[in-house]
């Protein structure tokens, strides 16, 4: 069994590099956020409106990144490596595939979606061209996930730092030329994004695609392991609907409370989803090291990984918690010109930076989890957590709270109490048990 600090320096060698690709569509909506911002409070909502979806229809996709890299790495630690990488390319077929029948129906009901989660005048003119810019970036970056399942599973991840900081790169420089040198306005940042999508597409297929050359797999669709990958990831995929249905729902919430808390929560919402994948890179990189013991049949080595992995978890939170508070304080103005909406802001980020370290732990017990591929367990558990959540905002929403502050606060308090306490109390329960990995051993 592996000490500590073998185990810690083996979490964080994947995930800082796996910490990049993570953060790269949160960091490219965050750019967004900031540039957006300064052009005025109705662009910024219809900009928290119009991500929300993208971001909803890429966390619904997510299962690509989780399944190809639970199955590559599994069947690496067993010793099949040509297998486990044609499992990868399968998953890229998957999401090319599933990308472009998703950029097309967005394309042309997107805003009837904005106006169902309640954008009107301005704001929905706002949240429709976004969404309309930006959306045929969505193959590239789901390419972007399933190629990083194979560089998770076979332990070669600083590419994806690489592609990250590219494609930020790309994003940042194009947003300010397209926004505020040629004044496209919020039509510029969204097409700044699509962009750099593809240019992180393009900078980890091809490398996967020689990796793949390497092992003797085939480039080649095969039907049956389409059909399977996508098969293993429905359970991902429910569990996925039942979270972002729930973030949908709040910000349909926020709308409802006025253009400036919807404008503030798309702030504070920004950094939040940057910070939770910083997060999600320790549960990753603990699922990638429980897969591989698991595919060599270790349960100590697997339980060793998962207490280590949920404790690197919880310190990460605590962190990164200290920098949202000192964010929350010195940088709202770098979201919004609005002295309110920077008050706002402040509120919101000081909330939830005061539960990431229970994010933290929870979100790692998530990725041994999927590591573990518990995919039904986590379906069931992150359906119950939305109905919980559900009934707690509809609750919410029948009170008379006093003033915006009150209602920032309470949205991101219901947000980190409920959303995620609910789910850590189930993940917790979990792995207590045996059952999750004797039923990964029983798969291998």
């Amino acid at each position: 069994m592996s000490n500590k600090r073998e185990t810690g320096h083996a979490i964080l060698s994947l995930a800082i590099p796996t910490f990049g690709q993570l953060i790269a569509e949160p960091a490219f909506i965050l750019i967004d956020t900031a540039v957006v911002g300064h052009i005025g409070d109705a662009s910024l909502a219809g900009l928290s409106i119009g991500s929300t979806i993208l971001l909803t229809t890429v966390g619904l996709c997510v299962f690509l990144a989780y399944n190809t890299t639970s199955q590559v790495a599994a069947l690496m630690g067993a010793g099949h490596k040509r297998r486990g990488i044609e499992a990868g390319i399968d998953g890229m077929w998957l999401a090319l595939i599933i990308g472009t029948a998703a950029s097309l129906l967005l394309f042309f009901f997107g805003g009837e979606l904005c106006a169902l989660m309640g954008a009107r005048g301005q704001v929905l003119v706002q949240a429709e061209l976004y969404l309309q810019a930006i959306i045929f970036g969505l193959p590239g970056m789901l390419i972007v996930y399933a190629a990083n399942g194979i560089f998770r599973g076979m332990r070669k991840v600083r590419i994806t730092l690489v592609a990250a900081i590219v494609g930020a790169v790309v994003n940042t420089v194009l947003d300010l030329l397209f926004v505020l040198v040629f004044h496209w306005g919020i039509v510029g940042s969204g097409i700044a994004t699509l962009i750099a999508q593809w240019v992180m597409g393009i900078m980890l297929a091809i490398p996967a695609l020689v990796w793949a050359r390497k092992f003797g797999a085939s480039w080649k669709p095969r039907l049956e392991g389409i059909a399977s990958s996508a098969g293993d990831g429905f359970p991902l995929f429910i569990r996925t609907l039942a979270l972002r249905l729930s973030m949908v729902m709040t910000v349909v919430l926020a709308t409802h409370m006025g253009e400036q808390v919807l404008a503030a929560y798309q702030a504070v919402n920004s950094t939040w989803n940057f910070a939770l994948n910083m997060l999600d890179a320790i549960g990753i990189a603990g699922q990638a090291l429980v897969a591989t013991s698991i595919g060599a049949r270790d349960r100590d080595e697997a339980r060793h990984m998962t207490r280590e992995a949920a404790r690197a978890g919880f310190l990460a939170g605590i962190l990164i918690g200290v920098g949202m508070v000192v964010l929350g304080l010195i940088a709202s103005p770098l979201f919004s010109a609005s002295p309110h909406v920077q008050m706002l802001i402040t509120v919101g980020m000081i909330v939830q930076a005061v539960f990431l370290p229970l994010a933290g732990w929870m979100w790692a017990l998530d990725g041994i989890l999927i590591g573990a591929e518990d995919y039904r367990f986590l379906a069931y558990s992150c359906t119950l957590t939305a109905a919980v959540y559900l009934l707690t905002l509809w609750a919410a929403a029948a009170v008379p709270w006093p003033d915006d502050i009150w209602r920032i606060g309470m949205l991101w308090a219901l947000i980190s109490v409920v959303f995620i306490g609910v789910r850590a109390i189930c993940n917790g329960l979990r792995v207590r048990s045996d059952i999750w990995i004797e039923r990964a051993i029983a798969k291998v």
